[in-house]
């Protein structure tokens, strides 16, 4: 199978003042996740690392204005899409109960056959459309085997649990576990502008929280702990971002349907 060489891997938007997205739109919507770059005055901060097709510390690097700044690689948690390009960063930060996805990731394929019957069913019944023969309809260069792809182990330089501060000297943001999705998976609440970094917890398309190492009733408890937050902006881990009234369309529309 042939596949176009996509002249930009990422797509790349700027969210806020100092909030940049990037996206891989090549990748099927199912694993094609979020990254998010925040600027700030000692330090700079990047939010998941994609599936690492292609290098992604450079294109991170070519919008940082000062690259003599520390970088720090937050994982929200440790499944496939946002971990590719973990090895690519220095200082890696995830919960404790992610620590060996990051280490020992499970192996993973872009050859769509290589997901088992359960997963596509997982996937179809979360409302996502069926997956593509490869999870990319292009590669990122010319002579590029998709056979070849894997995850590079990336060991976790740090830990961060349920309210640790994520400091970027001009920057504050609170850390918050948010299990359901994922045992380890964790947010960040910047209570000075609203903002919501919800990874793979909410986001404005069809969550997966009935599939392997996920539990319903710790998702519920995430939403209902998250409800009280005064929100304004979410950034998720797939989709763009969203207000607060569809916030708690999503969270009141989930919490209905696991009653």
């Amino acid at each position: 199978m042939t596949l176009p060489i996509a002249r930009d891997w990422y797509g790349l938007q700027s969210a806020e003042e100092r909030i940049w997205c990037l996206t891989e739109p090549h990748v099927h919507p199912i694993f094609s996740a979020n990254t998010f770059l925040v600027l700030g005055r000692d330090a700079d901060l990047v939010i998941d690392a994609g599936m690492g097709i292609a290098p992604l510390r450079p294109l991170i690097d070519g919008i940082r204005p000062d690259r003599g700044k520390p970088l720090w690689l937050f994982v929200t948690h440790t499944h496939v899409d946002h971990i590719g390009a973990a090895h690519e960063f220095d200082t890696r930060l995830v919960h404790p109960l992610e620590v060996g996805g990051l280490a020992n990731p499970e192996p993973y394929s872009l050859d769509a056959g290589d997901i088992s019957p359960a997963f596509r069913q997982l996937f179809l019944d979360a409302g996502y459309p069926p997956l593509w023969p490869m999870l990319i309809d292009a590669v990122p260069r010319s002579g590029y085997d998709p056979a070849g792809y894997e995850l590079r182990p990336a060991p976790a330089t740090g830990t961060l649990e349920d309210g640790d501060t994520v400091d970027l000297g001009d920057w504050q943001a609170e850390v918050i576990h948010m299990p359901g999705h994922s045992p380890g998976q964790i947010g960040l609440w910047h209570e000075g502008s609203g903002t919501l970094f919800g990874a793979d917890a909410i986001y404005d398309g069809p969550l997966i929280y009935d599939g392997p190492g996920m539990r319903i009733e710790d998702y519920a408890e995430t939403f209902r702990r998250l409800r009280k937050l005064p929100v304004k902006t979410v950034y998720g881990g797939h989709d763009p971002a969203f207000g607060r009234q569809r916030f708690h369309e999503i969270i009141g529309d989930h919490l209905a349907l696991w009653a």
